[in-house]
C-alpha cells in the first residue's frame, strides 16, 4: 500500500485541502516515486513503522484510551516519506532531518511517541539512543510520558520494555528512550539514533539543536524530527528551520536529507474562513474537534488579545507577542539590496546609543526618488569583554550576527562611541554616502555629539516623546505594512521590530516600548525611528536633494 500516492490522489481530486507548501512537497515526492534517481521508494520499508504502530501502540488518554492507534492518511503519508525513501546503493534512509509543522491538537505528540517506540525497538539499530528534547525538561517529558503510557497500555510492549528512573530501556538491544531539557547535564557524550525536538518554536537555545545533531554523527541512518506549531518568539532556532524548510518546499534549493511538511494557512486572513482551517489542521473533525476551534475563533474575533494565540497555535501563522506593535507579516520583508548601489548618495542618519546592556545601533536611511522606496542600512555594537557570557546567558545569536558582519564589538566592558563615529565616517569615505542630518536620542553623550559635529555631521536632537515620535512612528508602520522599507532582510532589525510595542495616550499618540522581556532589544527599531523623524521633518527637502 502506497500511502503517499493515496494522499496525493485525494489532494489532486480536492478531497484533501492542504497548504501550498504541503502540495508542492507531495507533488515532488510523487514525481520521485514515479521517476526515481539516486533515491528509490521502498514500499515495504515505508509501511513497516506504520504496521508496528498500528499493531502494538495504544492510546492512553481521553475517549481513545486503551484503543489501538489508527493513523490518519496524512500521518501515514508523512511516515511513509520519512522511512520509505532510501539510497539505492547503500539502502540507508534518505531523510535524516525533518520539520513537521502542524497546529495543536492534531495528534502530533501521539504520532511522534509511536515513532520513538519504533526507533527504539524495530529500526534494527543496536544500542539505539532515542531522545525527546525541548526548551525545558518538563516539556520534553510530555512526549516521553506519552511514550511510557503507550507502553503501559500494550501487553506486548510492556513485556519487552523496562521503565527505569530516567528512561525506558529495551534490554534485547541495549537501547533506551530518555527526555532531555536544555539544562540537562547529560548532553555531552550522547550517541543519538533518533532525536525528537518538541515545540521547536520555544527553543531559544540554538546550542541544543547543534549538540543533538552532532550527537548523531556516528550513526548509520540517524533521524532528527522537529515537531512544532508556530510561535511568537522571533529569531530563535524555529525561524531558521522554518525559513530553511520553506525554501526547500518552494524549490529554491535542494537538500536530499531534509523533509519539510508544513501544514499552515497560506494567508493570514484565512483564519476567519472555516473552509480553509484544514490547511493547518489536517486532523480537523477526526483528531481535533471542530466545535472547539469554532469557539476559539469566535472568541478571538471579539477579543483581540486572543488573536495572536489562535493564529500561531491553531493556524501556524508566525506572529509577534500580542502586545507587539505590528504583526510578523507586517514586519517581514525578505528583499535585499547592495549598499554599494547608493554610492555618491544622500541619506538621513539615526542613532540609539547605550552604555553596557542595550545594543547601540546606527542607521542610514536612503530613498529611491522615483519609487519612494526606503532603504535601511544599519550597524550594531556590543562590548567585547562580556560578549561570550552575553551570548550564553541571553540565548540570542549575537555570535552569528557578528560572523555575518551585522554587529561589531567595542574593546572593554562598555560601548566606545568613537566606534560609532568611525562607522559614519566609513560610510562617507568608503561608500560616499553622506547623511544630511543625523537624529540622535536625547540621552546620547554630549561628547559624542560634539565629536560628530567636529567631523562635519549635522546632528539633530530627537526628544523621545509622543510629540516628536508619534506621527513618524505611524508613518514608519504604514511603510512597513506596505513593504516600502527594504532593510536587506536584516535579522537583527527584524528581531528588534518584533519586540517593539506601543504605548498610546488618550489622544491616540503613540511612543515605542518593549513588548517583551528586557533581553529582547528594540534599539535597532529606535534608531530607525529616529531616522524616520528626520524623514518626516525634511521629506520635501530630502526628495529635492536626491
Amino acid at each position: 500500500m502506497n500511502y503517499i500516492l493515496q494522499y496525493w490522489e485525494r489532494i489532486e481530486s480536492n478531497k484533501e485541502l492542504v497548504s501550498k507548501r504541503v502540495y508542492k512537497q507531495y507533488k515532488k515526492l510523487v514525481s520521485e516515486i514515479k521517476s526515481p534517481g539516486q533515491f528509490i521508494f521502498d514500499e515495504e520499508k515505508a509501511n513497516r513503522p506504520i504496521q508496528f504502530i498500528e499493531s502494538f501502540c495504544k492510546h492512553s488518554k481521553g475517549e481513545w484510551a486503551g484503543k489501538p492507534v489508527k493513523l490518519e492518511l496524512f500521518q501515514k503519508a508523512y511516515i511513509s516519506a520519512l522511512f520509505g525513501f532510501i539510497d539505492k546503493e547503500t539502502g540507508f534512509r534518505r531523510y535524516r532531518e525533518s520539520l513537521f509543522l502542524v497546529a495543536r491538537k492534531n495528534g502530533k505528540t501521539s504520532m511522534m511517541a509511536a515513532v520513538a517506540l519504533y526507533m527504539l525497538i524495530a529500526d534494527g539499530e543496536a544500542g539505539a539512543e532515542v531522545y525527546s528534547t525541548a526548551t525545558k525538561r518538563d516539556q520534553a517529558r510530555i512526549l516521553f510520558d506519552e511514550t511510557h503510557n503507550m507502553v503501559k497500555q500494550s501487553p506486548y510492549l510492556s513485556k519487552h520494555l523496562k521503565k527505569r528512573k530516567s528512561d525506558i530501556y529495551f534490554p534485547l538491544t541495549l537501547s533506551k528512550i530518555q527526555p532531555l531539557g536544555k539544562n540537562s547535564n547529560t548532553l555531552d557524550g550522547l550517541n543519538a539514533h533518533c532525536v525528537i525536538m518538541d515545540e521547536l518554536h520555544g527553543v531559544t537555545d540554538r546550542n541544543l539543536y547543534e549538540v543533538m545533531r552532532q550527537s548523531q554523527s556516528a550513526r548509520r541512518q540517524p533521524l532528527l524530527i522537529m515537531i512544532t506549531t508556530a510561535g511568537t518568539v522571533r529569531e530563535c532556532i524555529f525561524d531558521d528551520m522554518y525559513s530553511y524548510a520553506c525554501n526547500l518546499a518552494d524549490g529554491n534549493f535542494e537538500d536530499d536529507s531534509f523533509l519539510p511538511i508544513l501544514y499552515e494557512l497560506d494567508d493570514r486572513e484565512e483564519w476567519t474562513d472555516p473552509a480553509k482551517w484544514v490547511k493547518a489542521n489536517p486532523g480537523l473533525g477526526v483528531i481535533k474537534k471542530t466545535d472547539d476551534l469554532i469557539q476559539k475563533v469566535e472568541r478571538a474575533k471579539k477579543n483581540p488579545k486572543d488573536v495572536s494565540g489562535v493564529l500561531t497555535k491553531d493556524f501556524n501563522i508566525r506572529d509577534t507577542v500580542s502586545r507587539a506593535w505590528l504583526t510578523f507579516d507586517d514586519i517581514n520583508n525578505e528583499k535585499t539590496f547592495d549598499i554599494r548601489q547608493f554610492k555618491n548618495c544622500y541619506a538621513i542618519g539615526g542613532a540609539d546609543l547605550s552604555i553596557t546592556t542595550d545594543l547601540t545601533a546606527a542607521t542610514l536611511l536612503m530613498m529611491d526618488k522615483d519609487t519612494q522606496e526606503r532603504f535601511i542600512y544599519q550597524m550594531y555594537w556590543l562590548p567585547r569583554d562580556n560578549f561570550e557570557k552575553r551570548v550564553e546567558q541571553d540565548k540570542i545569536p549575537y555570535d552569528k550576527w557578528l560572523q555575518r558582519g551585522l554587529l561589531r564589538l567595542c574593546n572593554g566592558n562598555s560601548i566606545s562611541y568613537g566606534d560609532v563615529t568611525a562607522w559614519f565616517l566609513e560610510m562617507v569615505n568608503s561608500y560616499e554616502i553622506t547623511p544630511l542630518w543625523i537624529y540622535y536620542d536625547s540621552y546620547s553623550a554630549k561628547y559624542w555629539v560634539e565629536e560628530m559635529e567636529n567631523h562635519g555631521f549635522k546632528m539633530v536632537r530627537c526628544i523621545q516623546g509622543a510629540k516628536t515620535l508619534s506621527l513618524p512612528m505611524q508613518m514608519m508602520g504604514a511603510d512597513l505594512q506596505a513593504k516600502k522599507i527594504n532593510y536587506s532582510n536584516s535579522p537583527i532589525l527584524k528581531w528588534n521590530l518584533t519586540n517593539l510595542g506601543v504605548e498610546t495616550d488618550r489622544n491616540g499618540n503613540i511612543v515605542p516600548i518593549k513588548a517583551q522581556s528586557a533581553k529582547m532589544r528594540i534599539d535597532g527599531a529606535s534608531s530607525m525611528l529616529n531616522a524616520y523623524v528626520g524623514l518626516f521633518e525634511h521629506y520635501e527637502e530630502f526628495l529635492r536633494a536626491l
